[in-house]
């Protein structure tokens, strides 16, 4: 699988998934993942995790719209968690083949576009 700066992943769409996607290798995703900043692997390389601080509740519901629209337009939808009133974690990995998928990381890269 071809590895991608930030910047190429933010040129890019997700593409719907079937489930016979092959998903990445644990080197190709610590590769990619290598890239973007702040995300790490989860579930034994089969997701990626951001953790973030917001100012306040509202902050962290007022990001988690904007989080919500872009992965709506994508078509590709993470786990959102806001605990102890202002820390953020989103998590991502593409569900039809249990692993990661390119989508992944382009949802990551512009996820990482939104300021918080």
């Amino acid at each position: 699988m071809e590895i991608y700066t930030a910047e190429q992943l933010t040129q890019k769409d997700c593409v719907a998934c079937t489930g016979g996607e092959t998903a990445y290798s644990l080197a190709e995703a610590e590769s990619q993942l290598g890239l973007l900043d702040g995300w790490q692997l989860t579930h034994e390389g089969k997701r990626i995790r951001k953790d973030l601080e917001v100012k306040n509740f509202l902050a962290g519901l007022a990001y988690f719209e904007k989080v919500g629209a872009l992965a709506e337009a994508e078509a590709h939808h993470p786990d959102l968690h806001l605990v102890g009133y202002k820390n953020v974690s989103i998590e991502i990995w593409t569900h039809t083949i249990d692993g990661l998928s390119e989508n992944d990381f382009i949802l990551a890269a512009k996820i990482d576009q939104i300021t918080v």
